[in-house]
């Protein structure tokens, strides 16, 4: 699908990463930071997975979940004070829904299928608005938006990401198993990296940051700096 050659000059900010790398809540801060706006990738194909079990769809039916896909009825809105993406689907707010484990796992299942993630394109793309956009996901860079001025993929170990994940669950009084958690790490990086269809991998032109010893300012900062020396003089087209 082509981009739309209207919105060729609004800038874009990639930050692609596996899950608990903090490229979500990384993301948020540059978005506030540079007044852009943003997209959580992750949360449409979470939104999907929460609409199928719903209505209870078949996880492995491409077919029912791509109608799903395309027939999404989400919308996004900041909270009271703008920290946070509050979700909505079908006019109900799903955001802690859609965080859950179970959603987490059905969403990397869903999101291997090619029709599912054709169907979402489109809506991904569309949130490229001026003045710019931070695109949070795993193929940001690579498939969503290829000529994005700035791409950057972080990652951490395995295991500090556990325990990232496991601290947000927790914070949010969600009964969570840290070993669990760790081995559901290892089971989504080998599904996300292999699956046929956009695997998570960093785009060849795309800054890899680690982030297991940084914290998130450290992060943000570090990036803001990358958008002055090189985003900021060749804006994606």
């Amino acid at each position: 699908m082509a981009q739309d050659t209207t919105k060729q000059n609004v800038p874009v900010i990639t930050i692609d990463g596996p899950s608990g790398s903090g490229k979500g809540t990384v993301s948020r801060l540059l978005a506030r930071r540079l007044d852009w706006h943003f997209l959580d990738s992750g949360a449409l194909y979470r939104l999907v997975a929460l609409a199928a079990l719903r209505h209870s769809v078949p996880l492995d039916d491409e077919h029912a979940l791509e109608k799903i896909a395309m027939n999404l009825d989400v919308s996004f809105a900041a909270d009271n004070d703008g920290v946070e993406t509050c979700v909505y689907l079908e006019g109900e707010e799903v955001t802690n829904e859609i965080r859950s484990e179970a959603c987490s796992q059905a969403s990397s299942q869903i999101s291997a299928f090619p029709a599912v993630r054709r169907a979402l394109l489109g809506k991904q793309r569309a949130f490229r608005k001026a003045p710019g956009l931070i695109a949070d996901g795993r193929d940001m860079g690579t498939v969503v938006f290829p000529q994005a001025g700035l791409k950057v993929f972080l990652t951490a170990s395995q295991q500090e990401r556990a325990n990232r994940r496991y601290k947000q669950l927790k914070d949010k009084e969600m009964d969570v198993n840290l070993d669990h958690l760790f081995e559901e790490i290892v089971t989504r990086d080998e599904r996300d990296s292999s699956r046929a269809a956009s695997p998570m991998r960093p785009a060849s032109d795309a800054i890899v940051l680690d982030t297991t010893n940084l914290g998130i300012d450290e992060v943000v900062k570090s990036i803001l700096s990358m958008w002055q020396d090189r985003g900021a003089a060749n804006l994606s087209d």
